[in-house]
């Protein structure tokens, strides 16, 4: 893994290099239980993209009391080209970057993307999630691969998403008669305790709030380029 992640922080892989690199690195992803004992902290991931360069923010919330307690911001030159399926080689030293600028890591991530519902079973959940060996969830608007079943129209019904016959992810409605949001494992989670993450994670909302309060974060930055990258002591708007 060490071979990659220096390369991938700085964007320095080439497109045969990074599709590599999907292919090493996603042997070492875990699915497995999450306990919800063990999450105190969970941290929103998002990425948006402005004047040639990617704006990352991570907001991380107190997991009991939904209050933020930490965020950061980060930009990165846009390096690599857009291919879809390699979307995360774009934004990962964003948000690498921005990563570290917390003072303490979460126990979970709550990425906007896709885990393992991806063409390479290697999405942007899993890149974050095996590069920094956190629990993470792949938490997205739409499908990439797969088919979900239609939902009920309450809030907590659900779907599997599938491709042929292997398990991809969920389809979970977060917020009645609203459009479901795609769950995947990242890394060091199983689908039944994301879903269950994601969904104490809403405050009435489709998204979860801290993916929702990152969203607004990096979009905010993206409008105002350097001047909207935001340190710890800034507040999210």
């Amino acid at each position: 893994m060490d071979e990659y992640k220096a390369e991938i922080e700085a964007g320095e892989l080439s497109v045969g290099q990074a599709r590599m690199a999907q292919e090493a690195l996603r042997s070492r992803v875990r699915v497995e239980a999450l306990e919800e004992a063990r999450v105190q902290r969970v941290t929103g991931v998002d990425a948006s993209y402005a004047g040639g360069s990617a704006y990352a923010a991570v907001v991380t919330l107190d997991y009991t009391t939904q209050q933020v307690v930490e965020w950061a911001s980060a930009s990165a030159a846009i390096t690599f080209p857009y291919i879809p399926g390699l979307l995360s080689f774009r934004e990962a030293p964003a948000i690498l970057l921005a990563l570290a600028r917390l003072e303490r890591l979460p126990d979970v991530l709550i990425v906007d993307g896709h885990g393992l519902a991806h063409p390479r079973r290697f999405g942007i959940a899993c890149h974050l999630g095996v590069l920094l060996d956190l629990p993470s969830i792949g938490c997205a608007k739409s499908l990439l691969i797969g088919e979900a079943a239609d939902l009920e129209a309450e809030a907590g019904s659900r779907a599997e998403v599938r491709q042929g016959e292997e398990l991809l992810g969920l389809a979970l409605r977060t917020r009645q008669r609203v459009k479901p949001v795609y769950i995947s494992v990242g890394h060091r989670v199983d689908l039944e305790s994301a879903a269950h993450i994601v969904l104490a994670c809403c405050r009435g909302q489709r998204l979860p709030e801290p993916a929702r309060l990152a969203h607004q974060m990096a979009n905010s930055c993206a409008r105002q380029g350097e001047a909207g990258v935001m340190t710890r002591q800034d507040p999210p708007q």
